[in-house]
């Protein structure tokens, strides 16, 4: 009985770690889906400056004015690369976070099963216990305890 206690507790500690490993892998995925909205904000932003600058195309626009912008739109075209990558690096720590949730699952579905066999186990030998009980009591009951055999006279 006291193996079943302590395999309760590793079950009862298995599932803290599987609902912590779970908290941390929707952690990285709402920092992975903030991270692709700032790319998404990145990216409209450049779209929008682009055309801006597209409907002025026909304008006379001073050199000046044009080193600024093409500078300004591959600072722009920079940020978004860096955020592509933390993009990327989100999306690893998502499935490390995912693989370490399986895990986890699997040992806690692990530790049931050696819980359930552990009860059966238990619940068998019990069971084996009581009907040898019953056995000795009736045999007993009916003059034929093991070991002894038929009644002999005294003299």
């Amino acid at each position: 009985m006291a193996s079943l206690n302590a395999f309760l507790v590793a079950v009862e500690l298995a599932e803290r770690q599987r609902d912590a490993a779970r908290q941390t892998l929707q952690d990285m995925q709402r920092a992975r889906q903030a991270s692709e909205a700032q790319l998404q904000q990145l990216e409209n932003y450049a779209h929008e400056t682009e055309g801006r600058w597209g409907m002025r195309a026909d304008a006379t626009v001073k050199p000046e004015v044009m080193h600024h912008h093409y500078h300004f739109m591959a600072r722009l075209g920079h940020a978004m690369g860096l955020q592509n990558s933390v993009v990327g690096e989100q999306e690893g720590r998502v499935r490390a976070a995912g693989q370490a949730l399986l895990q986890a699952e699997l040992r806690v579905t692990a530790l049931r099963k050696v819980v359930e066999k552990r009860r059966k186990d238990i619940e068998h030998a019990e069971a084996r216990r009581d009907q040898k009980q019953t056995d000795e009591r009736a045999s007993l009951q009916f003059g034929k305890a093991p070991g002894m055999g038929p009644e002999e006279p005294s003299p």
